[in-house]
């Protein structure tokens, strides 16, 4: 399994649309094959701040979804909400039962 986190902070006054975009990209990204999670969420201690959980079958299913154009759109608009461009980090996982 492929894990991404990420996350981006608006500039003052892009919340709003900063979180509809990114709303828009999660819902149609659930969609596509090899989506396990995808998820965004409000930071409680930085509220401008957008969290993205995402879990993926694979790495050729998570290089599918990066190629998807939507979400290289998707991509671009998030960082001209930000003054820093989004943060990302890539991780492979092995599920564990406790």
């Amino acid at each position: 399994m492929i894990i991404v986190t990420g996350s981006v902070t608006a500039k003052a006054g892009c919340l709003e649309q900063a979180l509809a975009a990114s709303l828009e990209h999660v819902h149609r990204s659930r969609a596509e094959p090899g989506c396990i999670s995808h998820a965004v969420h409000v930071d409680a201690e930085n509220p401008d701040r957008l969290v993205f959980v995402e879990e993926w079958a694979d790495m050729a299913t998570l290089m599918a979804h990066f190629a998807v154009p939507a979400s290289r759109v998707f991509g671009k608009l998030l960082a001209s909400l930000s003054d820093v461009p989004p943060d990302l980090h890539i991780y492979e996982g092995t599920p564990i039962k406790p």
